[in-house]
């Protein structure tokens, strides 16, 4: 056995969690615990673990009862449970309308295959302006990029293409391209609403999927103070194929815009010619989810209170829309995986009876699918006192799809984490790589933002790949067919070793963090050092 870093007695015991008696972890049998759970939250009888549904309420509950089992202290408001009010709207698109108007001249737009609503809180239920293209529609004051110089925007609609400028570092580029950040610009420049017209080469999923989720319910928490995009009154999804329909007359097209944007040059800023007029009919009513947390109390009487979390979402995307007859959104990588591995990795822990000198929260949560809710409202209302909170390590959709040879960190740079994950993983053998597609903003596309918002340093994962590998088919492949779609169910080709590699890894990675004489730190050059409390 290779010589642990860690004291002797938490290396003796995280090998007998995970090893067999020849001192070799079966990894096999170690993924089989790990697939029974995706299994059981994955099944069509959960329906696809919607936020608040009857679904995801017996998911929570087969995840507070396997804390339990796993010697997991009640770390909730009510026990093992977190509640959270939801406040939810859908669409009612056969009273709905949407029109581009030139002149006296008003063409409608086609729901689904043209574009489609967005609703946030403030939605309204009649609205029309002026149209104004923005370019990328980002003021990066550290990038020295602001697309709204010169513009008025005072009462009009600002459209905008999705992504920005590849020089600009990706998790910097990831926050100012948030929800909440891109609408207190535009705030800030006097709009009323937003039009993103997607680019295709940053969309994961066919325009087909991503059109058929806008059927289902939005959310934003209860609490108005949470509402990031408070006061937006028209929020439309542009589909790429037929963004020319709203360039007609103003001179340019969606051709130019996109080579503007591959070449590295900067987009042309110009009226539209063109007003958008909306109704939008909304259904509202009140939902209520859950958060789950269990706590393994730290041994050191001076770090027992500060606190490592491991997080992964909860929930999926409910029954939708059917693709190839299948309308249930099961959501087995994303993320029964994670919260798998939330299970395992905690049962492994008290098998061994090892504890650490910090004390370690499991936390899985809901409403990640609608806005990472649940983990926003766990940041601003934490079970434990926040200042102890000194890392957030999160599981989602981390696709063990093939063998564990090379792991994808996002924000492996940003906090001394990305030493952490480094030395772990070349424990086991295996390499460290930074974030490949970076225009996919997955640094913030998960719930480690809510904890990295609030000063916390974090980290989130991918199985990895080298370019040009029948690996990164894979990957990219299961992306286009099965991300958001019914067939991310239990009968897909799954690595479950892989996984339980993995599972030993993030261990290791949370032991590792929480036996440290020091808490994380951000890196000095780090954007996000400035949100630490």
């Amino acid at each position: 056995m290779k010589k642990c870093h860690f004291l002797l007695l938490i290396c003796a015991a995280t090998a007998a969690a995970f090893a067999a008696a020849n001192d070799k972890p079966d990894w096999d049998a170690l993924g089989k615990r790990w697939w029974a759970h995706v299994q059981f939250l994955a099944d069509d009888k959960l329906e696809g673990r919607e936020t608040g549904s009857e679904g995801f309420n017996k998911a929570a509950a087969y995840v507070a009862a396997e804390f339990e089992q796993a010697g997991l202290q009640p770390a909730g408001t009510s026990v093992y449970f977190q509640p959270v009010e939801f406040v939810a709207r859908r669409i009612d698109e056969a009273n709905s309308r949407l029109e581009l108007v030139r002149g006296t001249k008003a063409e409608t737009v086609t729901f689904g295959e043209e574009a489609f609503f967005h609703l946030g809180p403030d939605a309204a239920e009649q609205a029309e302006a002026e149209a104004v293209f923005v370019g990328y529609g980002l003021a990066i004051p550290e990038a020295h990029h602001d697309d709204y110089a010169g513009l008025d925007l005072r009462g009009k609609i600002a459209v905008f293409l999705s992504g920005g400028p590849a020089s600009i570092p990706g998790p910097l580029l990831a926050h100012y391209q948030s929800s909440g950040e891109r609408w207190k610009m535009l705030q800030k420049a006097g709009a009323i609403g937003l039009a993103v017209m997607r680019n295709p080469k940053s969309m994961d999923t066919p325009w087909s999927r991503v059109a058929s989720s806008r059927l289902e319910p939005s959310m934003d928490l209860a609490e108005t103070a949470l509402q990031d995009t408070k006061g937006l009154r028209l929020a439309i999804t542009i589909n790429p194929a037929h963004a020319d329909k709203f360039l007609e007359g103003s001179g340019h097209t969606f051709a130019e815009i996109l080579a503007a944007a591959n070449a590295e040059k900067p987009l042309p800023h110009f009226p539209l010619g063109a007003s958008f007029r909306a109704r939008q009919a909304v259904k509202r009513w009140r939902v209520e989810s859950k958060n789950i947390a269990g706590l393994l109390s730290g041994s050191d009487a001076k770090l027992k209170d500060e606190v490592v979390i491991l997080s992964a979402h909860l929930d999926h995307l409910g029954v939708g829309a059917p693709v190839s007859g299948d309308s249930i959104y099961n959501g087995a990588m994303d993320n029964a995986s994670g919260v798998a591995s939330l299970v395992e990795i905690a049962r492994a822990l008290h098998e061994s009876g090892m504890r650490t000198r910090r004390s370690i929260l499991f936390l899985a949560v809901t409403g990640e699918e609608k806005g990472e809710l649940g983990s926003q409202y766990f940041a601003a209302h934490p079970t434990i006192a926040s200042k102890n909170i000194v890392a957030d390590i999160n599981m989602d959709m981390y696709l063990p799809l093939f063998p564990l040879k090379f792991l994808e960190v996002q924000g492996l740079g940003e906090s001394t984490l990305g030493e952490d994950i480094r030395a772990v993983a070349e424990k086991a053998g295996v390499q460290v790589q930074a974030d490949k597609q970076p225009a996919r903003n997955r640094f913030i596309r998960s719930d480690q933002y809510s904890f990295i918002k609030r000063g916390v340093p974090a980290l989130a994962f991918k199985f990895g790949w080298l370019p040009g590998t029948p690996q990164e088919k894979i990957f990219n492949d299961w992306l286009t067919t099965r991300y958001h779609a019914p067939s991310d169910d239990a009968n897909q080709p799954v690595d479950a070793a892989a996984a339980a590699q993995f599972n030993a890894i993030l261990l290791h990675l949370a032991e590792r963090v929480a036996n440290a004489p020091e808490r994380p730190h951000w890196n000095a050059d780090s954007f996000f050092r400035r949100f630490a409390q």
